[in-house]
């Protein structure tokens, strides 16, 4: 369905309200009492995922937190967490929220200057570590942190440290924190990875965070219940992680936590989840690393028809006109493809949530084709995060959905995105300038970002509204739509448009390092460098094929005239992509400078 009129503004319809005690731990709570056998967590040992009963969860937790408070840690003290996924986050994280203060989690890829600001900003008095390794980065600062008392290694002991702290405080003490606990609680402050300057903390409450995670529930939840599994690999210092360990914490969930990125593949067959979250990066690299082995076997073509086929399915559906050419090309497909395609993401996954950043519509299609449905939704960290979402009854594919209960979304003039709700920070911690800033005069969240509203309500991502590129020529160009079409070739990594004051459009393009060494077999190459072959005209033209089909998109003004292919891939260790994999523009901008600046010195834009 087109959009053929557009709403200015849209409210999310129900309601969801919490009591006065509603804090983020009351579901926990809830299940001991009345499951406190039910396997909740698990972790890999070996070959198999060990299960950690509600009672064994809940039992480490108060020991945590009663070992906390032994190190005199105070309501509304904060204590910060730095690691990977794992259970032992999870532990430690409702352990900090139990004792009455905040949970200040950092990213496990982050940089000494980034872990000094957090905890110096955040006034941490407690730090843990994951590793000996990151421990490193704070003892690089230590004399600069005076407010940080206390640090632990997670991987040296610590909870079991703390649990013999904690035999040594009373139970009721413990007791008398959590009748404490209010929504108005501050549980966290999670620090912005922004895309520009230095990371502010966002201040989210219980009640921010638990109504949110009803939101959520409310929205989307009749799709799973406790009898559903997940597999958790997504950074829990990342919003979106948190909301969906929450939400499947809330609904009773079973949690698996994967051990790390590398070993995905391996864990969901271990696991067999039966949905997970995740990130736009992971489905593009699923679908590439799909074709790169259908081209080494030699059924490209195959795969190729398999793929228009599941496109082409998932559009006649949504716009009830399915023919029976298409339903019997789909039957046969899905025995030669889709079916392994299923197997490879754990073979009972009914449905994915995706956020973090946009969706390729055409990619979602596919999943949905294939018998994955993708619900993809719409959040920031200053929104607890999730502001809008796809729902298995109510889905259409190139939004990111309709508002949750309690939520408004509406669109300024300008096309900006604005929010309210009870899911939106309070302020950024000691910054009431950025506070300020953040808000209109009239109390609505600014996102930043760019969209519109069709006539049912659901929101279309157009753009970043700090990312639009101003030409010389003054033609307002938007980033986001060419790059995430480049992206869409089997070879391209990853895209990123430049141009702003200059006389034309164009872009930097990493490639894929496993789909390059392939097409080197393929092209006669093999054993080359990428570094050798970023100016060879054989794969320049392979990468022209990717612009010129971004550029089939947007008017000739807006169309990419050059592009620039990189030795390197944009990473997180070098502070170019976000942990949610979004690029850093600025930071890229610096690295390629004079690559960019070679773009346009010799013009020929034309």
């Amino acid at each position: 369905m087109s959009d053929t009129s557009q709403l200015k503004e849209f409210a999310g319809q129900g309601h969801v309200s919490l009591p006065p005690d509603g804090h983020l731990l009351q579901p926990l709570l809830k299940h001991a009492r009345e499951t406190p056998d039910k396997p909740l967590f698990s972790r890999r040992v070996g070959d198999r995922f060990e299960p950690l009963t509600v009672k064994e969860i809940v039992d480490t937790v108060r020991r945590v937190a009663r070992g906390l408070m032994s190190l005199g840690v105070e309501p509304g003290q904060r204590v910060a967490l730095m690691s990977k996924t794992r259970v032992e986050w999870a532990l430690l994280d409702f352990a900090i929220l139990a004792t009455g203060a905040t949970t200040v989690p950092i990213y496990e890829t982050s940089s000494a200057d980034q872990v000094e600001w957090i905890l110096q900003d955040s006034g941490a008095r407690i730090a843990f570590f994951e590793t000996d390794a990151l421990h490193a980065l704070y003892r690089k600062a230590q004399d600069r942190l005076p407010e940080c008392q206390h640090t632990f290694v997670i991987d040296q002991a610590a909870l079991d440290h703390l649990r013999t702290l904690g035999d040594a405080v009373d139970e009721a003490r413990l007791d008398e924190r959590l009748a404490a606990l209010t929504p108005a609680t501050l549980a966290t402050l999670i620090y912005t990875s922004g895309t520009t300057g230095r990371p502010r903390g966002c201040e989210l409450t219980h009640g921010n965070i638990r109504v949110n995670s009803l939101q959520v529930l409310d929205h989307v939840g009749r799709v799973f219940s406790g009898e559903d599994r997940t597999l958790l690999f997504l950074p829990l210092a990342h919003a979106l992680a948190k909301i969906l360990f929450l939400a499947s914490v809330e609904r009773g969930v079973s949690i698996a936590f994967a051990t790390s990125a590398s070993k995905l593949v391996e864990e969901l067959a271990l696991v067999k989840p039966t949905w997970f979250g995740t990130v736009p990066r992971v489905l593009e690299k699923v679908f590439q690393t799909a074709r790169q082995k259908a081209e080494q076997s030699g059924k490209e073509r195959v795969f190729d028809q398999a793929v228009e086929t599941a496109v082409q399915y998932s559009r006649d559906r949504a716009e009830g006109r399915l023919g029976l050419v298409t339903r019997i090309k789909h039957a046969v497909f899905d025995r030669l493809v889709y079916a392994t395609l299923r197997r490879i993401l754990g073979g009972q996954l009914r449905f994915l949530v995706s956020g973090g950043g946009p969706l390729q519509e055409r990619l979602n299609h596919f999943y949905n084709g294939v018998g994955v449905k993708v619900l993809e939704g719409y959040g920031m960290t200053e929104t607890s995060p999730v502001m809008t979402v796809n729902a298995d009854h109510a889905n259409r594919i190139g939004t990111v959905g309709q508002a949750v209960a309690g939520t408004t979304v509406r669109i300024a003039e300008d096309g900006e995105i604005l929010v309210q709700g009870p899911q939106v920070l309070r302020g950024y911690w000691h910054n009431e300038a950025a506070t300020k800033n953040a808000f209109t005069e009239d109390g609505w969240l600014k996102t930043g970002d760019l969209g519109r509203l069709d006539a049912q309500g659901f929101l279309r991502i157009t753009g970043r509204k700090k990312e639009i590129l101003v030409t010389a020529a003054g033609k307002n160009v938007a980033p986001g739509p060419l790059e995430d079409r480049i992206r869409e070739h089997p070879l391209v990594s990853q895209a990123m448009v430049v141009g702003e004051g200059k006389p034309f459009v164009a872009a930097l393009v990493t490639l894929d390092p496993g789909a390059f060494t392939h097409w080197c077999k393929k092209n006669g190459k093999e054993g080359q460098t990428l570094e050798a072959l970023t100016e060879d005209p054989t794969l320049r033209a392979e990468v022209e094929q990717a612009v010129e089909g971004a550029n089939r998109s947007v008017s000739r003004a807006e169309s990419i005239r050059k592009f620039a292919i990189l030795a390197h891939d944009f990473t997180i260790d070098r502070n170019e992509l976000t942990p949610s994999l979004k690029v850093r523009r600025h930071v890229v901008s610096e690295h390629y400078a004079p690559v960019i600046e070679a773009l346009f010195a010799k013009g020929g834009g034309d």
